[in-house]
């Protein structure tokens, strides 16, 4: 382990692929496996039980896996697990899950965590995700697939954000805000669909069309939740790309950013 860095710690009990480099005065925990290619920089602390998958890194002063912020935390074995490629810039924290929440705080792959984000404990993020600059999660957050978080913005706890949406910058969302939506404000109301965002993830011009008229069906056409619905069900058929945001909006258990 010739990548590890003399002046770290590295616990006994940590499990470390060849590979892993570990710079100075970092801690790695009891519990804690890290899968090969990971780059772990100066003065981080990794506890456990985590598991960090392959080709991570994680800059200095990050906090990965400590005890979760929550009052009625009692020492339980709770876990955090996370997937590939991810970036974990300076100062981020992530905690490990609650036993009253599942007992696990789930990462998926290819995130960008920008310094001084946080992800509390039980939260599930997707992949592909960006969190700006001290945007932060409170417990029990999901987060699907390709979700932009502006700088400073945040959430109320057991929020949803559906794959592909934008929370806008300084917004707090204390509702869910659905597949494709960007939302903005304090608190987050829906402002439009991220149409830059689908562009750039290769979605064509007629399905962002499409998305355009399940938003004003949705939002602008003044149907009562329960018709604007059954609208939307009738395209899925023909529009496919409406699936996700249809099958959000049943899901939804804080009601949808309005």
């Amino acid at each position: 382990m010739s990548g590890i860095d003399p002046r770290a710690i590295v616990s006994p009990k940590a499990e470390l692929a060849g590979d892993v480099t570990v710079g100075p005065y970092t801690v790695i925990g009891d519990g804690v496996t890290i899968g090969a290619g990971t780059w772990i920089g100066p003065h981080a602390v990794v506890n456990g039980p985590t598991s960090i998958g392959a080709g991570n890194k994680i800059f200095q002063f990050a906090s990965i896996g400590d005890a979760p912020q929550d009052l009625k935390y009692k020492g339980e074995p709770t876990r955090l697990e996370i997937g590939d490629r991810n970036v974990f810039r300076e100062f981020t924290t992530m905690n490990r899950g609650t036993a009253q929440g599942g007992g696990l705080t789930t990462i998926g792959s290819e995130n960008l965590f920008m310094a001084f984000t946080h992800v509390a404990h039980d939260c599930r993020v997707g992949n592909k995700c960006v969190m700006a600059n001290y945007a932060t999660l409170a417990g029990h957050v999901v987060l699907g697939d390709w979700v932009i978080m502006g700088g400073y913005a945040g959430t109320h706890q057991y929020t949803k954000i559906g794959a592909h949406a934008f929370l806008g910058n300084n917004s707090a969302a204390t509702r869910d805000v659905p597949p494709y939506v960007m939302a903005i404000g304090t608190p987050a109301v829906p402002h439009s669909i991220n149409s830059e965002g689908l562009k750039r993830r290769g979605f064509t011009p007629e399905q962002i069309r499409n998305l355009k008229n399940a938003y004003r069906i949705l939002y602008r056409s003044d149907l009562k939740l329960a018709d604007a619905v059954k609208e939307l069900e009738a395209r899925v058929a023909t529009q496919p790309e409406l699936k996700i945001f249809v099958d959000f909006i049943g899901e939804s258990t804080r009601s949808l950013v309005r």
